[in-house]
């Protein structure tokens, strides 16, 4: 392995460390994007236990806040539930985009290895290929071990960068999918508050646990 690493030249450097960083954001974004860390299904049901008895302070709040991300915009709901429905729903949106943005965290990295690392691998074989090239102007095609090492290298470093690149363009759409999932269950969840609140309708544990 050590031997290939070498043999494919500096640019193995760069295309390494694309993967540790790669490897780091796939492990993180899976922890991170777990269902039940970012909206929690007992949330919606726990705040209507409390609007029921009037039990809503600043102390619950705040642990809704601090709960999940599902908890921050359910917060803002809470914070404004006095307000008219549409100052509601607008701090409920704001609240939702930075939530999002903050679900993103790291994808735009793992996306642009994902476009960069073939290029590198591509500029590998590019300058492979100019060194056996420069053999052949300087030494003609007689010295075969010296054309097979800029040839080896053009080789190692575009697979190399295939190899980078493939399982990062996975994860990346596979992660993209899944916060579009989440963030459409966070607004189903935001605007069945949005119509607790505001009187809209009756909430029903039952259709919320079905779901």
């Amino acid at each position: 392995m050590l031997e290939l690493f070498k043999a494919g030249g500096w640019l193995m450097l760069p295309l390494f460390a694309s993967s540790v960083i790669a490897i780091g954001i796939i492990a993180e974004r899976f922890w991170s994007l777990q269902a039940k860390r970012i909206a929690p299904a007992e949330l919606i049901t726990q705040i209507w236990q409390w609007l029921k008895y009037d039990q809503i302070d600043e102390s619950r709040i705040r642990a809704l806040q601090a709960n999940s991300p599902l908890g921050q915009i359910l917060a803002a709901g809470l914070v404004h539930r006095n307000s008219s429905r549409y100052i509601t729903k607008e701090n409920i949106e704001d609240v939702g985009r930075h939530v999002t943005l903050s679900l993103e965290k790291n994808l735009n990295s793992l996306g642009t290895i994902a476009a960069i690392t073939p290029l590198l691998g591509l500029l590998g074989t590019v300058i492979g290929m100019i060194k056996v090239f420069a053999v052949i102007t300087t030494e003609g095609v007689g010295n075969p071990e010296t054309l097979a090492g800029g040839i080896s290298e053009a080789l190692i470093t575009t697979a190399t960068g295939l190899l980078v690149a493939i399982p990062s363009l996975i994860f990346y759409r596979h992660f993209r999918g899944k916060i579009n999932i989440l963030v459409v269950n966070m607004e189903e969840q935001a605007m069945k508050l949005i119509e607790i609140l505001h009187g809209d309708r009756e909430f029903d544990p039952d259709e919320d646990n079905s779901q």
